[in-house]
């Protein structure tokens, strides 16, 4: 057994999150970090919302409300929302805690006694008509490197360069399309440079990552610059040194505060579990490994900033918390569309979680993902292909196959039949679906869902096929051998089940009822309001039990287990609802 990781991007608490971000984030996280727990390793799941910076600020006075009254509100929303889709965080958790705060000035604190974090007198961007700053996200200008017109102000996403909002050729607010003024201001910022050489030299050991990860983030290094770590601004962690602590419009940039979360969430999971110390079994045990899911565009967070946090704060002489351990793998996915277009709520190209599930089955949109996700290119989601998917796949092939085989064996038995003597058809069966677990989870434990899952659905076909050529409906003559024809499709059942659960965790522990199990096959994440453990104010978390469950591994079927009729597990969808969902995108 392993210790692993699984650190999960912070979605952004400015609103509810809609597919394409939890195609990025969420979904592949939680297949990956199911599959390594029934597989016997000791699996950290750990994220929560992201909830400080300008956007959060801006936003909230539009609304008429406080920052805090803002988070607090789509934190909930969030946290319900991962929960419907069956995602197992240990601890899903915010970056408003006094935990999170503490952490995030210790490392801090470290990086600047390591001599790696430099003040800076720079240009800062400023709203000529409110005074208030401007984030660098939410001014677009010309990019001077590659004349893209729509680059940000703290990086390109055409060329991928990181840049500052003063060198944008013509920049715009996009608040209100005025101008920013440009004022002097101090800050600190992160020495990047100083990293080069080690990022170059761990880059170089890491064997197997995604090629646009790897390449992308070697075309970081070869021009970084030293980032802004502070930002003129009331809401965020405060600066932990003399001088500024006590300051109100200075603060810790949200971008470092934020990736600093997968240590701190980990450290408060310790603390809630009784013991404090147990992170560090995540964190410094050097066979432990860690693997960070996000889209695309936060690679340059987790492939380059994050790792040169932690080796500044590693070294020459380690901060109180101890040296941390580097990614073992930055897993991004790229970009999911919608109907052709780019997901975006102000133009209400946009489906959020929590809509979906009000009307349709959360392992229909997992199973979507998992087979036609972005995992390795920019992927569409249109309704129609969501349909089709859900219907030839889903219910025609695997639904279908558990209600006849359970079904047949239910009205003719009642029970699951004993097995007679064994054919070679038989027998080439069973070790084709059990060979599955093999061959499957070597797919899943390299991040290659799309070709688990697809290897898993061929599995599935396999077994249709010889239920369909041994065809038990037709041996009503013949009991006996009807029910070991039965007996051998309800195993194969049985363990294409268990490929498939971390998929499809709901389906999964109703298959395993309706085969007569008892007990837990699939655990679910709870929804807890706890109360800070350092300034008492009550929010919700997201944990549970992830102990007991299915293992991966054949396990085989009782003769004898009582069965009855089935109810259908996944929902077939009529035609019209690929021209209802079409038609809300355009009211």
């Amino acid at each position: 057994m392993s210790r692993v990781l699984a650190a999960v991007a912070w979605p952004y608490a400015n609103g509810p999150r809609h597919i394409g971000h939890v195609s990025g984030f969420g979904v592949p996280s939680d297949v990956f970090s199911r599959y390594m727990r029934m597989a016997g390793h000791d699996v950290l799941m750990v994220s929560g919302t992201d909830e400080h910076g300008t956007p959060i600020q801006v936003q909230a006075d539009a609304e008429g409300v406080t920052p805090r009254e803002l988070v607090d509100r789509y934190n909930r929303v969030i946290v319900e929302d991962l929960r419907g889709l069956g995602l197992t965080y240990d601890l899903f958790t915010r970056t408003t805690t006094g935990n999170h705060y503490q952490v995030v000035q210790e490392l801090f604190q470290g990086l600047h006694d390591n001599g790696y974090i430099i003040a800076r007198t720079t240009l800062g961007a400023r709203s000529p008509s409110t005074g208030r700053t401007l984030p660098d996200r939410y001014i677009e200008g010309t990019c001077p490197i590659c004349g893209y017109d729509s680059a940000r102000g703290d990086q390109c996403d055409n060329c991928g360069n990181q840049l500052d909002p003063d060198q944008l050729i013509n920049p715009r607010s996009k608040i209100n399309g005025e101008t920013p003024e440009f004022v002097e201001t101090e800050h600190f910022f992160l020495d990047l440079p100083a990293f080069a050489e080690q990022l170059n030299a761990w880059l170089d050991t890491r064997d197997g990552w995604r090629p646009n990860v790897l390449k992308f983030s070697r075309n970081l290094i070869a021009d970084l610059q030293p980032r802004a770590i502070t930002r003129d601004l009331e809401w965020g962690v405060p600066i932990p040194l003399d001088g500024w602590r006590d300051r109100g419009d200075k603060r810790i940039y949200v971008w470092f505060d934020a990736v600093i979360g997968y240590l701190s969430a980990s450290i408060e999971w310790a603390r809630r579990s009784g013991d404090p110390e147990a992170w560090r079994r995540w964190w410094q045990d050097p066979d432990a490994e860690a693997f960070y899911f996000m889209g695309k565009d936060n690679i340059v967070f987790h492939s380059v900033i994050w790792p040169s946090i932690l080796l500044g704060y590693s070294g020459p002489k380690p901060g109180s918390l101890g040296a941390l351990n580097l990614p073992t793998e930055v897993v991004s996915s790229e970009y999911l569309t919608m109907e052709g277009k780019k997901f975006s709520s102000s133009r209400r190209v946009v489906i959020y979680v929590r809509d979906f599930l009000e009307r349709y089955d959360a392992d229909a949109l997992r199973y979507f993902i998992a087979v036609a996700g972005p995992e390795s290119t920019d992927t569409d989601f249109t309704w129609s292909e969501f349909r089709r998917r859900n219907n030839d796949e889903l219910v025609a092939g695997w639904g279908n196959l558990v209600n006849r085989s359970i079904s047949m064996a239910a009205k003719n038995f009642g029970e699951i039949p004993a097995a007679g003597v064994l054919t070679s058809e038989d027998t080439a069966l069973l070790e084709a679906v059990r060979a599955g677990f093999a061959q499957v989870g070597d797919l899943l434990g390299r991040h290659r869902q799309k070709a688990a899952i697809s290897e898993a659905m061929r599995i599935v076909g396999e077994v249709n096929k010889y239920f369909s050529d041994q065809s038990p409906w037709k041996l009503k003559d013949d009991k006996a051998r009807m029910g070991t024809v039965l007996h051998v499709a309800l195993q194969a059942v049985r363990d294409c089940n268990t490929l498939l659960t971390p998929f499809l965790p709901h389906a999964a522990q109703q298959i395993h009822e309706l085969l007569g199990g008892t007990g837990v096959h699939a655990p679910m994440p709870r929804i807890v309001d706890v109360e800070d453990l350092d300034n008492g104010i009550t929010y919700p978390i997201l944990t549970g039990d992830y102990t007991t469950g299915a293992t991966w591994s054949p396990q085989d079927i009782v003769a004898g287990t009582a069965l009855a009729a089935p109810t259908p597990v996944f929902k077939k969808l009529d035609e019209s609802i690929v021209e209802e969902e079409l038609a809300r995108l355009q009211s």
